[in-house]
């Protein structure tokens, strides 16, 4: 798992707010200050610590002492707790099952049952692969989805920014042309991370941007191509289907392009976000996930049931505001991060 620590200066080129580095001292549990103490453990960690801790809450309702025999109406209760969680019904069932195989009829701790469901959302998770996936040849082509305020355009920043640190030449697509802004901020970014952009008129088609940025990357020999889309609504049916226009677009220039097509889910979004992997996944077919927010909300676990419904592995996470706030997916570390306890 790859964590990027290298700090962006504090220069005040108009770059969005969370392009700056954040001003004060890092507040305590933060995954700034976990960063400063060391370790990626911590910083995942202390980025899930809501999530952790409303789990870990709910889980130890079901315990009327400090061990529980197991038995059906233990069983019942426990999986009663587990649906109400955003991890869904099936890992709820998953859990309660095994349980029930290893400690029926006797007594079981707390720690015992984090420990399983650990280990079966590490399993769960690590299926499919989680690295993003590399053209052979050419550029590889990266086509970013999502709604509005999930955390696309930040996303997009931290992943240009991931691959300019390892020497590669990345070329930015501005597809999200029905809003003037957000050509407007993806340029203030590329500028601040020192890549280049393919921008169009706003209201422009963003086929457009999709052909001018595939073409650029191939004649000019770039190593990544990373275009933005326009963020929807998944109910959005005309724009759905401009997705899978932009896809055939891309495809002419570059074959087997888009290589990935990543979906930012705000990881607060909690249930919703189920619906909106299924409608993106329908659209675009999507191949990953990148999970943003998920410092700020108390719904980490949602990506369990999408991957176990849809079959999308989650590839990066966001773990804050800037743009080395970011991470390679580690399925089995998420997992123990999930159901640390908290100390606080």
């Amino acid at each position: 798992m790859a964590f990027w620590n290298k700090k962006n200066k504090n220069e005040d080129t108009g770059a969005p707010e969370a392009a700056k580095s954040s001003a004060g001292t890092p507040a305590e549990n933060s995954p700034e200050s976990a960063k400063k103490s060391g370790g990626i453990f911590a910083s995942v960690k202390a980025a899930l610590q809501k999530t952790s801790r409303a789990l870990n809450t709910d889980i130890r309702d079901v315990f009327k002492s400090q061990g529980e025999l197991v038995d059906d109406e233990f069983l019942k209760r426990l999986f009663a707790v587990l649906v109400k969680s955003d991890m869904g019904g099936a890992m709820a069932a998953q859990v309660r099952d095994r349980i029930g195989n290893e400690y029926r009829a006797r007594k079981v701790e707390f720690q015992d049952i984090l420990d399983v469901i650990a280990d079966e959302i590490g399993q769960t998770l690590a299926q499919g692969g989680t690295e993003i996936h590399m053209a052979e040849e050419g550029p590889t082509v990266i086509l970013v989805v999502g709604v509005n305020g999930s955390g696309k355009t930040t996303s997009i920043a931290k992943l240009a920014y991931r691959f300019t640190q390892q020497g590669k030449r990345v070329l930015l697509g501005a597809g999200d042309t029905f809003r003037a802004a957000a050509v407007e901020q993806l340029t203030i970014w590329s500028q601040r991370i020192g890549c280049d952009i393919v921008t169009a008129d706003a209201g422009a088609d963003p086929g457009v941007v999709a052909f001018k940025a595939t073409q650029k990357a191939r004649d000019e020999n770039y190593d990544v191509c990373i275009m933005d889309t326009a963020g929807r609504l998944q109910t959005q049916s005309n724009l759905m289907q401009e997705l899978e226009k932009i896809r055939r677009v891309i495809g002419k220039h570059i074959p087997e392009a888009p290589h990935e097509v990543l979906l930012v889910l705000d990881a607060t979004a909690g249930q919703n976000a189920i619906s909106q992997a299924k409608g993106f996944s329908d659209a675009a077919g999507c191949t990953g996930i990148v999970l943003a927010k998920i410092d700020g909300s108390a719904k980490g676990g949602v990506i369990v049931p999408i991957r176990q419904q849809f079959e999308l592995p989650v590839k990066l996470v966001g773990l804050g505001e800037q743009l080395e706030d970011m991470a390679e997916f580690d399925p089995e570390m998420f997992a123990k991060a999930l159901l640390a306890e908290s100390k606080s």
